[in-house]
Parts: structure tokens; C-alpha cells; sequence
């Protein structure tokens, strides 16, 4: 019986993307525009913690926001109202993640030579948007206390390919089984070099570490 054949897309498709995402990150680095691509699951307080980080940076950087959802402008018109920033909302046409080609589109619409700063708010997912390399610079996510400190053990590669994890609503962690040394411990089997950040968005506790972590990545990538 003749041999079924088998054909690997993924890794085909997957390689294009991070060829786009190379040529992206170039042409951004000649621009001085720093991206930062956010993710994290669905209700773990992403826009919250944007708007907070974002009021603590806007009079220091020039700041544009990118939301992507499936479908609606709420995250956006948010953004927009809480500070002031340009703000555009990105629909993926039902997809769970952006690619860089995706983001090439969206950053298309910011008028770039005013930003230094253009922070990508993902898909909320925790499987695909880490599959796509977007273009970024860096890699952050948000692990909300509700989720559990289990989550690195689970969802490998979000955890692998981030370069800081933001904990947040850190407010109830008296009311969840959430250990966050636990927590740390688990990141760091996936990523050594992540950093991990405990905040409350809510209340704006721990926000200005994550603020000023930022803050110095870009001042760093202008300099570099």
C-alpha cells in the first residue's frame, strides 16, 4: 500500500511569521518604536492593568494602545476615555491570536513618528497567541491570583516565551489557594530569566514596579 503523505504546515506557516516578525522588529527598531505585546486569559484584568501602567507613563512616553478581539470596540473606547492615548481596535475575524503580518496592519493605522511606546493587547488566550511570534520587542502576560499559582505547569510556552509574568488581583489572594512562591518557583522552571511582578491593578499596588520596568525597556531599546 503506498505511504500516506504527510505534510507539516505549522512549521511552514510558523516560519514565515517569524521571518515577518524579524522584518517587523527591524523596521521598528530603525523607527524607535518600542512594541509590547500583552497577554493573558480572558478576565485577568489586562485593560485594567493598561490603564494604570499607562496614566503612571504617558508624561514621560508617547504611548499608543492596539486592542485585539474577536469582535467589539470596548477595550479600546476604554483605554481611550481613562487616558486620553490613541487607541485602535483590532478584530481577528474569529481567530485566537494575532501574527505579525496582523500587527503590521493594525500598527499601519497609529501614526508612528509621535510614539515611542505601542503596547499590543493580545487575544485573551493563553495557548495561541504564544504560538505567534507578533514582532515585539518583548513578551509580557498577566496571571491573575483566581487562575492559580498552577498555570506555569499548565500552559508552558506563554510562561516560556514571556519576558516578565504581571500576577495580579493579588487583593484576594487570602481568599484563593494561591502560593505565590509556589508560583514564582513554577515560572522558573519554564523561563529563568522571566521576572515576576506582583501587582493589584484595582488598587494600583505593585503597578509603578511594572510601569518602571517598562519605562526602562524602552529608554534602553532607543539607546541601544
Amino acid at each position: 500500500m503506498e505511504e500516506v503523505k504527510v505534510i507539516e504546515i505549522k512549521k511552514s506557516v510558523f516560519a514565515e511569521n517569524e521571518k515577518d516578525a524579524d522584518d517587523l522588529r527591524t523596521e521598528l527598531k530603525k523607527r524607535g518604536v518600542y512594541l509590547l505585546n500583552l497577554m493573558s486569559s480572558p478576565g485577568s484584568g489586562k485593560t485594567t492593568t493598561l490603564i494604570r501602567t499607562i496614566n503612571l507613563l504617558k508624561d514621560k512616553l508617547r504611548i499608543a494602545v492596539m486592542e485585539a478581539d474577536i469582535d467589539s470596540n470596548v477595550d479600546a473606547v476604554k483605554i481611550r476615555e481613562a487616558t486620553g492615548i490613541p487607541s485602535i481596535q483590532l478584530h481577528t475575524g474569529g481567530m485566537c491570536h494575532l501574527d505579525a503580518e496582523m500587527t503590521r496592519q493594525g500598527l499601519s493605522n497609529l501614526d508612528l513618528e509621535d510614539v515611542d511606546l505601542v503596547i499590543l493587547e493580545n487575544v485573551g488566550n493563553l495557548v495561541c497567541p504564544a504560538e505567534f511570534d507578533t514582532g515585539s520587542c518583548r513578551n509580557a502576560m498577566i496571571l491573575s491570583v483566581p487562575e492559580g499559582d498552577d498555570k506555569p505547569l499548565k500552559y508552558p510556552l506563554m510562561f516560556s516565551v514571556c519576558d516578565v509574568v504581571v500576577v495580579n488581583k493579588t487583593d484576594v489572594m487570602p481568599y484563593f489557594d494561591f502560593d505565590l512562591d509556589k508560583c514564582r518557583e513554577y515560572v522558573r522552571m519554564r523561563n529563568p530569566k522571566a521576572r515576576v511582578i506582583p501587582i493589584c491593578a484595582k488598587t494600583g499596588e505593585g503597578v509603578e514596579v511594572f510601569a518602571d520596568w517598562l519605562f526602562r525597556e524602552v529608554r534602553n531599546w532607543k539607546n541601544q
